[in-house]
C-alpha cells in the first residue's frame, strides 16, 4: 500500500510537472513589472519642454519602481526617430514614449510615407501634460516691437520676409506658423530645427526672427526680459503668462487651438496589466503636488487621465490638425 501510494505521489507531482512547463511564459511565475530598467524614449533633444517633463517623470518612477528609468533622447525626422524605435520595440512595457503632438498626430496628414502608423503600432497610456506655445522674439537694439503688428508692419517697412523656427517640419510650431501666415499673408518664412533648443538659440541670436514655443524652454527668457512675448497659441490666456493675450485676440477669425501635448505610449500589443500599471503610476506622479507646481509654474498643465479619456483625445486630435493643415496649406520640408 505505501509503495502504492508513493507512485500515486510521484505520478501526482510529474504530471502537475508537466502542466506548469506547457504554460505559456507569462503564464508561469513571472516577476513584478519592471524587473528590469525601462528606456523612456524622449524623441527630441535634450532641454526641450518634452526633455524636461520626460526627466521629471523618469525621476519620480524611478523612485517608485526601485528600477531605474533612463531617459533615452532620439532626436530627428520631427520626433518620428524616437517614435519609430518605440514603435518596433517588443512589446513587453520596458521602451516607453513620451510624445509630443506632432510623431503621433499631425505628421501621418502632413508625410505621405512614414516608417510606422501611429494608430496602428503605439498604445496610448495616459496624456501626461499639455502645453500651450506662446510667439516670441528678441528685439534688437533700437526696435520698438512690442506686439505682433508692430513687428509685421516693422518687417513691411524693411521690405524684409520674417523668419520663423520650429523644431522640426510637421510640428505644433510648424503649423502654428503657417496658420499665422495664411491669416496675415505675411510670407513668412519656416525654419526647420532638429529641436526647439538650437532654434530658440538661433532666436535669441538674431539668426531668425521669432518662434512658436512651449512655455518651458522660454518662461525665463521671457521673465528676465531677453524675449519678447506676443502671443498664446490657445483660446484662454495662461496663468504662467497672464499678460500675455491670445493669438485670437490678436488675429481676427484665428482659428488658434494649438497646444502642445505631451502622451505617454508603449508597442502595440504591450500586456493590458502593464499598460495599465504605466498609466496608474503616471497618473500618481501627476498628481504629486511639487510636481504640479514645478509643471504649472514653467506653463505646463499636468493630466494623468485614463486610457480611454487619452484615446478619445488622441482621435480628436488627429482630425483636429488633419483640418488645420488643409486651412493653413502646411506642407512637410
Amino acid at each position: 500500500m505505501r509503495i502504492r501510494a508513493l507512485l500515486h505521489a510521484v505520478v501526482a507531482v510529474f504530471v502537475l510537472l508537466c502542466v506548469w512547463v506547457a504554460l505559456p511564459a507569462g503564464a508561469q511565475t513571472a516577476p513584478a513589472y519592471p524587473a528590469k530598467p525601462v528606456r523612456l524614449v524622449v524623441p527630441f533633444p535634450p532641454d526641450g519642454a518634452i526633455d524636461i517633463i520626460g526627466r521629471l517623470l523618469s525621476e519620480r518612477l524611478t523612485q517608485i519602481w526601485g528600477q531605474a528609468v533612463l531617459v533615452e533622447n532620439r532626436a530627428g525626422a520631427s520626433g518620428m526617430i524616437g517614435a519609430d524605435v518605440v514603435a518596433k520595440s517588443p512589446p513587453d512595457g520596458y521602451t516607453v514614449l513620451i510624445s509630443s503632438t506632432a510623431e503621433v498626430a499631425i505628421n501621418q496628414s502632413l508625410y505621405k510615407k512614414m516608417t510606422y502608423v501611429p494608430e496602428r503600432d503605439l498604445a496610448p497610456v495616459t496624456l501626461a501634460a499639455v502645453a500651450p506655445l506662446v510667439l516670441v522674439l528678441v528685439v534688437g537694439a533700437g526696435e520698438k516691437v512690442k506686439t505682433l503688428d508692430q513687428l509685421v508692419a516693422a518687417a513691411r517697412a524693411r521690405g524684409k520676409k520674417l523668419s520663423y523656427g520650429s523644431a522640426g517640419s510637421g510640428g505644433v510650431q510648424h503649423l502654428s506658423g503657417a496658420l499665422l501666415d495664411s491669416k496675415l499673408n505675411a510670407g513668412l518664412t519656416h525654419i526647420p530645427y532638429r529641436g526647439a533648443a538650437p532654434a530658440i538659440t538661433d532666436v535669441m541670436g538674431g539668426q531668425v526672427d521669432m518662434i512658436f514655443s512651449a512655455i518651458p524652454p522660454v518662461i525665463q527668457f521671457i521673465k528676465d526680459g531677453r524675449l519678447v512675448p506676443l502671443g498664446l497659441t490657445v483660446p484662454r490666456r495662461s496663468a504662467a503668462l497672464p499678460d500675455v493675450p491670445t493669438m485670437n485676440e490678436l488675429v481676427p477669425g484665428g482659428d488658434f487651438d494649438i497646444s502642445n501635448w505631451y502622451g505617454i505610449y508603449v508597442a502595440a500589443g504591450t500586456p493590458p496589466e502593464i499598460v495599465a500599471k504605466l498609466n496608474a503610476d503616471i497618473a500618481r506622479v501627476m498628481k504629486q503636488p511639487d510636481v504640479r507646481d514645478k509643471l504649472t509654474g514653467i506653463g505646463a498643465e499636468p493630466v494623468g487621465n485614463s486610457r480611454e479619456e487619452f484615446a478619445r483625445f488622441w482621435k480628436a486630435e488627429i482630425d483636429k490638425y488633419a483640418r488645420l493643415i488643409k486651412i493653413s496649406g502646411a506642407v512637410a520640408e
